[in-house]
């Protein structure tokens, strides 16, 4: 059981010599889920002097921030949930400086500097702009983790170059590092970082031990006491343990679950029937099974007994499930809405009742085009659920695409999918062992790269021409690929050469989907889509290619018929002459 993460944190924050704080700061500390999702987030921000609204704006953004970050998808990267935040705070704070007509006026709308740090796992992220500090504090000095984006004029003259508020587009400087226990780290405006140094904080620490607000009293007061006359806002934050190495989340841990047993029809497991087997493979075995509480059917997938030794493999069912929880969309596999505790380790989803894209593929071996328009609209509209959430499937192939009675598409098998929010949390992972089946996998993903949105959009476009074609793009040369000279020796297969019948630019657009060079693909599954359906001029120009290109056969046999012909007319004509 790894021990769970525990920091001290302590704030404070006292006003200047005018009426109002325009400094704001604030903290969210949660449990649970929530902890190991979010993490841990501390907040400052100042608000500008020569603004008499500038207090909403600090405090607008602190409580925007900690109240909007929580409620992110816990599947986003920090950085991703953070900026998105972030963005519609800088939004919703320059909206109202133009409508005060605050614009014209240098310095009176409702702006702000902003400094956090969140702490998720074994790393911190910083998001900071303006010239609030985020420090780390050492034994002898105070080591500056921000910049300040103020712009100096003179010695006595200088502005904000970057704040939140002045724009409607705001950059926002990022980084993020591994933690270490016992760390100690100090956030505060310039109305408190401007009178301290790393002996004075040490004092208050020594003074203050077991108390860190009353530390960070202290600290402000000597601040006045050394001649702040500004607002002095500041916030310490020690961290006493963090998670081991590599640990999983408390919500995607296996501990304490047996494998089942053997599955068969009839039998009673966790509270289902199985009705009868569905699918055995190397991967996993699925049944069919009732939910004896509500009489729903159920599938249910058991590891496979080949590979119950594999903790990667097995860490994999878990979160699949997990998966399916956070994704809505009529074109991904859901899980079983029902929720009871579990002895054994299994994964419960929605029951499809049709047929996988595998067979349907034997079924329709040379389908109309709009047939595979059809099923890849759908597909990208699964793959855009995933993306939208920072999600990446990582094994589109025919038997992970199920189509039920009723022709709706769905995306299954979510046990590869990789999350960024939960990447985040892990070690690197071994470049060598690219998830995916060979025959669909990105190439580049072959040499270590990992996974994106575009590589969904490879394999997406790989299995369009598969269904057009009943052949794979490059034949079997993309699977070898191990190094960049295979990379480049692969040549990709005009899909004329097996189906001279379909129109030219539907190559041209496939071929631009299995570009070898990501950035040379199409930016997203659903600008790939619409080609497919209303392709641009770029792709309608692609020249109709000779027969003996589109169809060599042909293109031979009707040679040699010519052939003959001459061949016949010049005997006749030498017999005739002969006459």
């Amino acid at each position: 059981m790894s021990a769970p993460l525990r920091v001290s944190l302590g704030q404070a924050s006292l006003a200047g010599a005018h009426d109002t704080n325009q400094d704001f700061h604030g903290a969210v500390l949660p449990r649970g889920s929530q902890l190991a999702g979010k993490g841990i987030a501390l907040a400052i921000a100042d608000g500008i002097s020569s603004s008499r609204v500038s207090q909403v704006a600090s405090q607008t953004a602190v409580r925007s921030f900690l109240e909007d970050y929580y409620a992110t998808s816990e599947a986003w990267s920090v950085r991703r949930a953070a900026e998105r935040v972030l963005s519609a705070a800088n939004s919703w704070l320059h909206s109202q400086t133009i409508a005060s007509d605050a614009r014209f006026e240098k310095d009176r709308g409702y702006v702000c500097t902003f400094s956090a740090l969140i702490l998720k796992g074994r790393d911190l992220h910083l998001f900071h702009v303006g010239d609030s500090r985020i420090f780390r504090v050492h034994a002898q000095a105070l080591e500056q983790l921000t910049e300040d984006h103020r712009v100096r004029l003179s010695s006595v003259e200088s502005y904000l170059g970057r704040a939140l508020g002045t724009s409607p587009n705001i950059e926002i400087d990022y980084r993020s590092w591994e933690a270490e226990a016992g760390e100690l780290y100090l956030l505060a405006t310039d109305g408190a970082y401007a009178q301290l140094d790393a002996t004075t904080v040490h004092d208050a620490l020594h003074r203050h031990p077991q108390d860190l607000d009353a530390a960070a009293a202290w600290l402000v007061e000597q601040a006045r006491l050394r001649g702040s006359s500004d607002d002095a806002t500041l916030q310490l934050l020690r961290i006493d343990a963090l998670p081991d190495a590599g640990a999983p989340r408390a919500d995607l841990r296996r501990d304490g679950l047996a494998l089942p047993p053997p599955l068969a029809p009839r039998m009673a497991f966790e509270g289902f029937t199985i009705v009868r087997e569905l699918q055995v493979s190397a991967r996993s075995h699925v049944f069919l099974a009732v939910d004896d509480a509500s009489g729903a059917a159920v599938a249910l997938k058991a590891p496979s007994i080949d590979r119950r030794e594999d903790a990667a493999y097995l860490d994999s069912f878990v979160l699949e499930e997990w998966v399916a929880r956070r994704v809505d969309s009529p074109h991904v596999i859901k899980a079983w809405a029902g929720e009871r505790p579990r002895s054994h380790l299994y994964v419960a989803m929605e029951y499809i009742d049709g047929q996988t894209l595998a067979q349907w593929m034997v079924d329709h071996p040379q389908p109309a085009l709009n047939s595979v328009r059809a099923i890849v609209a759908q597909l990208a509209q699964g793959l855009q659920a995933l993306h939208r959430r920072e999600m990446v499937h990582q094994d589109l192939r025919p038997e992970n695409v199920m189509i039920d009675s009723q022709g709706t598409v769905k995306l299954i098998d979510l046990a590869t999918v990789h999350v960024a929010g939960l990447a985040e949390d892990q070690p690197d992972s071994d470049a060598d062992a690219a998830p995916g089946t060979l025959q669909y996998i990105a190439p580049e993903c072959l040499l270590g790269h990992p996974g994106s949105p575009r590589t969904d959009l490879y394999a997406l476009a790989a299995l369009t021409y598969r269904m057009l074609s009943g052949q794979l793009p490059y034949g079997l040369d993309a699977a070898r690929v191990r190094s960049p000279q295979d990379l480049r020796r692969l040549r990709y297969v005009p899909l004329r050469h097996h189906r001279p019948d379909l129109p030219p630019w539907v190559d041209a657009v496939l071929g631009k989907a299995l570009q070898v060079t990501p950035g040379k693909r199409q930016e997203v599954v659903s600008e790939f889509v619409h080609d497919l359906h209303a392709p641009g001029q770029q792709f309608r120009s692609q020249r109709t290619p000779p027969l003996i290109e589109r169809n060599p056969v042909r293109f031979w046999q009707g040679s040699t018929v010519l052939l003959a012909i001459v061949v016949i007319v010049l005997v006749l004509r030498q017999a005739l002459s002969g006459h």
